[in-house]
């Protein structure tokens, strides 16, 4: 029997949901909200640049019309911005069905976010720690929600840090890439058990999208690859609406329980179908997340 692979036909009418996706504006997350919407899900797409955003929106209006999708300001570097966001985005809506952890800043040179910490572990991890926790009332007195945290194969052989978080001791962009989407493994694990034991229905689920044509190569940068670029990550990474898939499988496949790895299936996953993957339990240690989680509490001052 020839084996069924999972495609976005799969998914159900998404009517009624709304569903929050950062970083949306380009690569995986916009690839995320075009079929969300085509769904009939409510979307709102939280970006840093809102003009890369409006030129994300139109893309998707021209293509679908009727797409209920909108803006809001976020910069995960900033614990300030995050709160904002919260505390606009709870005023606004009553509910919120899923939460999509995407945005994210790769090799950037060595910066500080706003607040002082090492900017691709503040703005992968820690801003979407922050944002998660400040939601999850709403998440978790909307019935079926779901958070979905995007990590990556990066997460292999990682480390975490702990004595020197903000790089001020030494510093290796890509080790520091690395720390920060172990982080984001560690996190979405943790913070389904933790789900769990409180008796929530709501899910945690974590993905990767293998290797991925995103603009996540032009270096926190913002900036769209050129040509030359395009071409070479183009050669061994999948395009990313592929990428994009193991996110659309997190978010809205039924038979989730929480706490599951998705990734491609193909050769060193770096692309493929979607599956579950059994590496994220190989990857995960318990007590370097529950030490992760109260370290994230303390720096960013908020708690579950």
């Amino acid at each position: 029997m020839k084996k069924q692979n999972w495609t976005i036909e799969s998914i159900d009418n998404l009517k009624g949901k709304i569903v929050i996706i950062t970083g949306g504006a380009s690569g995986i997350g916009l690839e995320a909200a075009k079929v969300l919407s085509s769904k009939g899900a409510q979307v709102i797409i939280a970006v840093r640049n809102i003009e890369k955003g409006q030129r994300a929106l139109a893309r998707i209006k021209a293509d679908n019309p009727l797409a209920e999708i909108s803006l809001m300001n976020l910069d995960l570097g900033n614990l300030a911005s995050v709160r904002a966001f919260a505390q606009e985005f709870t005023q606004k809506y009553s509910s919120l069905d899923l939460l999509i952890n995407n945005a994210g800043v790769m090799i950037p040179p060595y910066q500080k976010t706003e607040d002082g910490f090492e900017l691709q572990f503040g703005t992968n991890h820690l801003g979407h720690f922050a944002l998660t926790g400040l939601l999850m009332p709403l998440l978790t007195s909307t019935p079926g929600s779901r958070v979905v945290t995007v990590s990556s194969i990066a997460s292999r052989g990682a480390k975490i840090y702990f004595d020197n978080l903000d790089g001020s001791k030494g510093f290796s962009t890509m080790n520091f890439y690395r720390q920060s989407k172990f982080s984001n493994l560690l996190f979405g694990k943790e913070l389904d058990s933790k789900l769990k034991q409180s008796g929530s229905n709501t899910k945690s689920i974590v993905c990767h999208p293998g290797v991925s044509a995103t603009n996540l190569f032009m270096r926190g940068s913002g900036k769209e690859g050129g040509k030359v670029m395009n071409f070479l990550v183009s050669l061994f990474a999948q395009p990313a609406h592929k990428g994009a898939l193991p996110t659309l499988f997190a978010a809205t496949n039924p038979q989730l329980q929480g706490g599951e790895y998705i990734g491609p299936d193909g050769i060193a996953n770096f692309r493929g179908n979607p599956v579950i993957s059994s590496e994220g339990d190989k990857l995960f240690k318990s007590d370097i997340s529950q030490k992760l989680w109260q370290v994230s509490e303390q720096l960013t001052g908020v708690s579950f």
